[in-house]
């Protein structure tokens, strides 16, 4: 039996505890909040996407960032290995749109306790309220830590499970970058990612609350397309948000920090352009006698058509019968290709996740240790891995944590004890 000593008591440290606990272990969690699992109580707006039911090579091209690397762990425990995990634990699933995993009630925290009930039937011990300050290593090997007042804890194994930098008011500081440059590993530079974006247009403000349905979304740089998407995205006081947002950050994150680029929504992308031709030369038809502000009502939200017109230059007090062609090209153009510029993203409190992390190449695919420090595991968001939204990001954490909280037993086997 091993002593092993886990930082961080977020979605990846309670799941890797479990496995650890289960294999016989002696293990303890170190949790510096007031409670285990509080970024997994916001996550998915309080209903916690656990993972996402499609099949595994959809999983793996979700995955943004060294994605090779998860090959072992993701084979290892898989995303029907996670929904059967909290089946037999008691808590039954659903799967929504997107093949989206959700626990039935629609609650994280009945994740979360069902998390805490694993851990306690696997005899794991709980810290609340301890934060470690350093990790103790000699020789190249890790032999426990240190918490913040000075308190030794020696152990055989160490797993930092402290997440990424964002949503920091959950405890997410950047902890294990710390642990792992102490412990001389690579750290890849960090951002926000999964994080809304912000644009240079004054009228978005005007837009704040808007949301678009089956809008189809393509981000260009220098002309070149970049990210294209169909879904929902969200208008707020600085740019843009939602779902579609959120994943396009992943996929520009880089670009983004060199230059502006360019937003394209389609706002009617079921209809080809002459269809939409088509549509508009019907509705002013049908509305010969009325002012163009008067006639434009059913293609967009109330509080789009506004701004629809300024950026159409047709006179709102225009009689539709008076619209020349070129400006009804010119506007069915503009239904096709809102056009906004990105200028950033928003700051980690934010941010979904954190891209960047420890170098994977300092970390064994197969169980999460260090190549340097015996007995030193990195795992889930602290690790530079990330991918798009859909539940796939806690199938890291899973995946990560199993294959860290079972390698001691897998150790154990190959010694022959």
């Amino acid at each position: 039996m091993s002593k092993i000593l886990i930082v961080g008591g977020g979605a990846a440290g309670m799941f890797a505890s479990v496995f650890a606990g289960r294999n016989g272990n002696e293990v303890h969690v170190f949790e510096k909040n007031e409670k285990l699992g509080k970024k997994l109580f916001i996550t998915g707006k309080g209903r916690c996407n656990l993972t996402n039911s499609s099949d595994m090579e959809n999983v793996f091209e979700s995955v943004q960032r060294n994605r090779k690397f998860l090959y072992s762990s993701f084979y290892g425990f898989t995303n029907n290995d996670t929904i059967e995990f909290f089946e037999k634990a008691g808590m039954p699933i659903k799967i929504e749109r997107g093949n989206r995993v959700f626990p039935l009630s629609d609650r994280s925290s009945d994740v979360i306790s069902t998390l805490k009930k694993e851990m306690k039937k696997a005899g794991v011990e709980v810290h609340l309220n301890k934060k470690v300050a350093n990790l103790l290593i000699d020789d190249k090997k890790v032999s426990g830590i240190v918490l913040e007042g000075g308190e030794k804890i020696e152990a055989e194994h160490v797993i930092v499970a402290t997440g990424g930098f964002s949503y920091q008011s959950t405890g997410s500081t950047g902890d294990g970058y710390e642990f792992a440059r102490t412990a001389g590993l690579a750290i890849n530079e960090i951002s926000p990612s999964l994080v809304p974006l912000v644009t240079q247009e004054s009228y978005v403000t005007r837009l704040q609350g808007l949301s678009l349905k089956n809008v189809e979304v393509s981000i260009y740089e220098n002309k070149k397309r970049i990210f294209q998407d169909f879904g929902e995205m969200l208008f707020t006081h600085f740019g843009v948000s939602g779902p579609l947002i959120l994943s396009a950050s992943s996929i520009i994150n880089e670009n983004i920090k060199k230059h502006p680029l360019l937003l394209s929504i389609d706002l009617k992308p079921a209809l080809t352009l002459e269809q939409l031709d088509k549509r508009v030369i019907r509705e002013f038809k049908e509305n010969k006698n009325k002012q163009f502000k008067n006639t434009i009502n059913s293609l967009f939200p109330a509080k789009l058509i506004p701004i629809m017109i300024e950026l159409s230059e047709i006179s709102p007090e225009k009689q539709v019968n008076e619209i020349s062609k070129e400006e009804r090209t010119r506007f069915v153009q503009l239904i096709k290709n809102l056009q906004m510029t990105i200028t950033g993203f928003r700051d980690y409190n934010e941010a979904i996740i954190t891209r960047g992390g420890v170098h994977i190449k300092e970390v064994d695919p197969s169980t999460m240790e260090s190549k340097k420090i015996r007995g030193l595991y990195f795992i889930g968001e602290v690790l530079d891995l990330d991918a798009l939204t859909g539940g796939f990001n806690l199938q890291i954490a899973w995946s990560t944590a199993y294959a860290a909280g079972n390698s001691m037993k897998k150790r154990e086997e190959t010694n022959g004890i």
